[in-house]
């Protein structure tokens, strides 16, 4: 068996080959590599896809969240709560801006922010909470929507990894991730559920005057040309990648439906191997699986990823130090300890999932993985 990678861009791209090379040889006709109708094209397609009122393009997920707060007219010292267990752009952009990350615990069951422990942190100096819609399924929104609307508190929503999934509301109403918090932000890294073939960002908001900042911070400060109100950045997302994403937008959904059923067949595998928990699929979410992460228990982790690296098959840990452990954070930050984040670093494992999975490669790494605990 040849190495089995975590995803299948080459393949996935040959799907679509004539279609991607099509647009990328239209934007090299027309010179137009910065900006342009292509940029604007793909903004209002993925504006119509999450039914949100304005898209603002960037150059990558780590600046929609740095851009994001810069939005919000912050002072040094004010306190934004974050998951403790999620990747480090999303504390990191905190620090970046002189604010205070307070990292919180999250649930063990769905890996996403615990709404009791965000109330729990709320002070005086807190202005905002950011919830990441890890692996691809939502945060419990409702709860934390209505604690920020109760305490007028900012809430971004950090949904790099879960574009496309829907939140169920009490009431039965249906709102894509990203579009529920004040701000919604995302990243079209490649292997991303709706990837570029570079780097590539994006910011929701239904709020007008926010959408005006944010294109306003995005391209220097300024609303017309030379022009600048406030500080602000150079971050935008190309031509080229917008025409990639363009094309992508349309299939993904099927992306999604192919990643489920990747994942449905892991859970059907596994479903008997106790020292395995497979991903629990909320009832207040659906899930798109950007990543589908087990539990491994009785400190088998580890020796389980060497075994399947034996067998030529790739697996990942995210992640495997909580944020609050970081060198980085270490002046930020007074946590010392979170039971479930802790846990967590220690049994994560994410194998192989994508849009283009052949049934006799899930099926080797099905029944490597079975054998390694038949075999213990």
């Amino acid at each position: 068996m040849n190495k089995v990678e975590m995803v299948d861009l080459k393949s996935q791209y040959l799907h679509i080959k004539d279609e991607i090379d099509s647009e990328i040889q239209g934007v090299l006709n027309s010179t137009r590599f910065i900006g342009g109708p292509l940029v604007s094209k793909f903004a209002d397609d993925l504006k119509s896809y999450l039914d949100v009122n304005h898209v603002i393009p960037c150059a990558n997920g780590t600046d929609a969240l740095q851009i994001a707060l810069m939005a919000l007219d912050l002072e040094p010292g004010d306190e934004v709560i974050v998951p403790s267990f999620t990747y480090v752009a999303t504390a990191e952009v905190i620090g970046l801006l002189n604010l205070k990350p307070v990292m919180i615990d999250v649930e063990y069951d769905s890996f996403n922010i615990n709404r009791s422990l965000v109330e729990e942190a709320i002070t005086p100096k807190t202005k905002v909470i950011i919830v990441v819609h890890l692996f691809g399924q939502s945060t419990d929104m409702e709860g934390i929507l209505d604690l920020a609307k109760d305490k007028e508190l900012i809430v971004i929503e950090d949904n790099a990894q879960a574009i496309g999934a829907e939140y169920s509301y009490a009431n039965g109403q249906k709102k894509k991730t990203g579009c529920m918090g004040h701000i919604g932000t995302t990243s079209f890294f490649p292997s991303k559920n709706l990837g570029c073939y570079g780097d590539g960002g994006a910011m929701f908001t239904n709020d007008e005057e926010i959408a005006q900042r944010l294109k306003m911070i995005s391209n220097h400060g300024q609303k017309k040309k030379y022009y600048h109100s406030v500080i602000g950045c150079n971050s935008r997302l190309d031509a080229i990648q917008a025409a990639i994403l363009g094309v992508k937008l349309k299939y993904l959904d099927n992306y999604s439906t192919k990643r489920n059923e990747v994942a449905n067949k892991y859970d059907l595998a596994f479903k008997n191997i106790t020292r395995i928990k497979t991903p629990t699929r909320s009832e207040y979410s659906n899930h798109v699986f950007h990543q589908y992460t087990i539990k491994v228990l009785d400190d088998r982790r580890d020796e389980l990823k060497n075994y399947l690296l034996e067998k030529n098959i790739s697996s990942m840990i995210y992640y495997p130090v909580p944020l609050y452990s970081q060198e980085a954070f270490s002046s930020l930050t007074n946590v010392t300890s979170l039971p479930v984040t802790e846990r967590l670093c220690k049994e994560v494992l994410s194998l192989p999932i994508h849009t283009e999975m052949e049934e006799q490669v899930q099926d080797y790494i099905i029944e490597s993985l079975c054998n390694f605990f038949e075999n213990e």
